[in-house]
């Protein structure tokens, strides 16, 4: 009888197959098999891979780690543990009037600038030449434009010398001047109605570009199974091949209407009256540029970066069944 240390469970052999060639193929579904067959393709995104790891990665990882700790940017960060996160959302009120503001925000002008950045980019590609592109600078010059918040607080001027009021007073809409941006209940309507003026950014170019590249014969095709108007082939046909589009616009109005800071700042003040206009991210610079809490700065930044990633990984998830 043979001794059980020395036996060797054996391999089971494919029929018609050497064992080289099993060997080969296991050889090429390892790792680092396919790292070295694609060496050069990753040689060709070291660089932006390098600037992205050092600038996102650890950035964002150092913030998580901080928001754990008491750090004054004078004194070597002190742990605290959870104590930033039960400050936040137990005790700062501030905060909490924020993330209300923010999340009415997102949920406004987030989807609404999605949707309109998507149709006037479908409405535009069907103008040919010269028309197009100067159609198109029109309604994307206003998220470049300097001097945009210069232009709203001439119209929103609290006196009866700006735009707004003049005309109302005019109309006999209004009895005397309304100080819009310093009234409670118009600061954050005011906002909305500016962000949604400046929404037609990255997101819109990159609409316009995915519309030029969907393939014609997808249209002829569709066409003969039955598609009979344009909005079934916007649904069937022309959304499902860009969703990479989709994804990118979608990522990108997440963004933007999450980190809204600078209309709330530059029209409302810092902080609002009544902090009717702030916003998570001004909450965050309060305590990151102006106090120097960098631990309590970190867990608001975190709590920012979670409710981010969750809400584009749902976005995500429903572009997902576009054309179903």
């Amino acid at each position: 009888m043979a001794d059980e240390k020395t036996l060797k469970k054996e391999e089971p052999k494919t029929p018609g197959v050497s064992a080289e060639a099993l060997e080969a193929a296991r050889k090429q579904g390892t790792l680092g098999y396919q790292i070295k067959r694609a060496r050069w393709s990753y040689a060709m995104m070291a660089p932006y891979f390098i600037l992205f790891f050092f600038f996102t990665v650890v950035p964002v990882a150092i913030s998580i780690v901080l928001s754990f700790t008491y750090f004054n940017m004078l004194e070597f960060p002190e742990w605290v543990g959870w104590r930033n996160y039960v400050k936040l959302f137990l005790e700062d009120d501030v905060f909490l009037v924020s993330l209300k503001n923010t999340l009415i925000f997102a949920v406004i002008t987030g989807p609404i600038s999605y949707l309109l950045c998507l149709l006037f980019a479908w409405i535009i590609n069907e103008f040919k030449g010269w028309l197009r592109t100067f159609l198109t600078l029109i309604f994307y010059a206003p998220s470049i434009c300097g001097n945009a918040y210069l232009v709203w607080n001439l119209i929103l001027t609290g006196d009866r010398y700006g735009y707004l009021n003049g005309i109302l007073l005019k109309l006999d809409v209004i009895n005397e001047a309304v100080v819009w941006l310093k009234t409670e209940k118009y600061v954050m309507p005011c906002l909305i109605i500016v962000q949604l003026w400046l929404s037609l950014g990255t997101g819109f170019l990159s609409f316009i570009a995915g519309l030029q590249t969907v393939d014609k014969s997808l249209y002829e095709a569709a066409a003969i199974d039955g598609i009979k108007n344009r909005w079934q082939e916007l649904w069937y046909v022309t959304l499902p091949a860009m969703k990479p589009q989709l994804m990118f616009g979608a990522v990108m109005q997440i963004t933007q209407s999450f980190a809204v800071a600078d209309i709330s700042i530059n029209l409302a003040g810092n902080p609002s009256v009544n902090y009717a206009g702030a916003t998570v991210v001004t909450h965050l610079l309060d305590y990151g540029n102006t106090r120097f809490e960098m631990g309590y700065a970190s867990a608001i930044a975190t709590v920012l970066f979670l409710l981010m990633v969750g809400t584009n990984k749902l976005v995500q998830k429903v572009l997902r069944r576009v054309g179903e």
